[in-house]
């Protein structure tokens, strides 16, 4: 048979294609979504702790924290998502019963931290000192500071970075088939995968693969939008009072420059 053939029969077959769509529509979908977004929520409270931690003058804050991320970002995601859907088996048994679902959420949302704590840890140290410096001069405390000053404009400045890790986490939700998922929990991937093994052909999983083109291509095209817009900023139109005073988004309006009045009397 016709290598090219073959190939377009075992991954363009369209009547298996249009088997799995309803499924993958109604099931996989909002399962990819659930993991991806839950895990990213997550991921981001308690990377925004990491953050705070690895950036504290304590060093038992300090330290703990350099360690988590160093062990999370090493670690392969796929054995990250085993430890814990395995070793936490038992405990999460007690908790919600056979249903490893939280487990794999839970996981994701520990590897999501480690890098996203490095996002906003970068952002946060990106602020200029002399911001901190004003705010702790009109009578904030630290903590105030940070909270109102410091963190908003270092999440504005790495927002398109915790973007990037949105789309790795949506890719990364297809490694939560290992635990065993049952069938209304799961994801794009296993979908595919179950299709294939049953028909014996792998359009499913191409089209699965199209999904996820679907939800990471805007994504990043959206990336690359917000990171133009930081970076350019938004222009103000001028006030028509003023004599080519302009104003960029952020910065005041300087007024127009007068000539200062003559000191020296008439002869």
């Amino acid at each position: 048979m016709d290598p090219l053939s073959t190939l377009w029969e075992t991954f363009f077959d369209w009547d298996a294609m249009r088997e799995a769509l309803p499924e993958m529509l109604t099931v996989g979908l909002p399962n990819t979504l659930i993991l991806a977004v839950s895990a990213a929520l997550l991921g981001s409270v308690l990377g925004m702790l990491l953050a705070i931690a690895g950036i504290s003058r304590t060093r038992w804050l300090r330290w703990p924290a350099r360690v988590y991320t160093d062990v999370f970002r090493g670690l392969p995601a796929a054995a990250t998502i085993l430890l814990i859907g395995v070793g936490l088996a038992p405990f999460g048994l007690r908790v919600w019963g056979p249903n490893p679902y939280p487990l794999g959420i839970l996981a994701l949302s520990l590897i999501a931290a480690a890098y996203i704590g490095e996002i906003f840890r970068a952002g946060i140290q990106s602020v200029e000192a002399a911001q901190l410096e004003g705010a702790r001069a009109l009578g904030f405390s630290w903590g105030e500071a940070m909270r109102m000053v410091i963190v908003p404009q270092g999440v504005r400045r790495v927002l398109p970075a915790w973007v990037n890790q949105l789309i790795a986490l949506i890719k990364d939700s297809s490694l939560v088939y290992f635990l065993g998922l049952v069938a209304s929990q799961r994801e794009l991937f296993r979908i595919g995968q179950d299709y294939a093994a049953t028909t014996g052909n792998e359009s499913a999983l191409l089209l699965a693969g199209l999904f996820y083109l679907a939800l990471t291509v805007p994504l990043t095209h959206a990336v690359n939008a917000i990171d133009r817009r930081l970076r350019q900023g938004r222009a103000v139109a001028a006030d028509p009072d003023d004599d080519g005073g302009l104003a960029v988004a952020g910065q005041t309006a300087l007024p127009p420059q007068t000539a200062a009045p003559s000191t020296k009397e008439p002869r």
